[in-house]
């Protein structure tokens, strides 16, 4: 009796995932909102600037990265989304709305951890392929050397993400 009702205990213990899939929706809410807010304020600024003809020195590298910045943010916030439906559907239940619809059972389904790893690795990956590309927005090159470091660093995320593209696939 006392094993049914400890191996009960801990089986409803399980439950306490719920705050982890509850804070990951939170979050993924907060980015999305962040991110729209940020798209938002560089169309503002983009509007202003070319109605009041003022065109400052880095006009387009400055929207290029406010739109980039907030591309991370709307990655993240899938990672988010991810995590949350992955832990729901591994620990609580599957979700039973998603079932009927096919795109969103490939895109959310989650069968085990390695399944959740390698979703959320994927996306990591493709926020910092961005982090990256922002961060190259605002280098400046100065030798031959520096693009020679830059020309093999695309190279290698080149080759990184072909790489990324072929894991999972038969």
């Amino acid at each position: 009796m006392i094993e049914r009702i400890f191996e009960g205990a801990i089986w409803r213990s399980r439950f306490v995932v719920l705050l982890a899939v509850i804070f990951g929706l939170v979050g993924a809410f907060v980015l999305f909102i962040v991110a729209s807010i940020d798209i938002w304020q560089v169309a503002t600024y983009t509007y202003t600037t070319i109605i009041t003809h003022a065109h400052p020195a880095k006009f387009h590298e400055n929207i290029v990265a406010g739109i980039i910045g907030a591309v991370d943010l709307y990655l993240i916030a899938v990672v988010m989304f991810i995590f949350s439906f992955g832990l729901y559907e591994l620990f609580i239940s599957e979700i039973d709305e998603a079932m009927g619809d096919e795109k969103a059972s490939k895109i959310l389904a989650i069968h085990n951890l390695d399944q959740l790893k390698d979703k959320i690795a994927k996306v990591i990956v493709m926020v910092l392929v961005v982090s990256f590309f922002q961060r190259v927005l605002h280098t400046e090159f100065h030798t031959a050397l520096e693009m020679l470091y830059f020309a093999i660093s695309i190279a290698s995320l080149s080759i990184g993400l072909y790489f990324l593209g072929k894991v999972g696939k038969h």
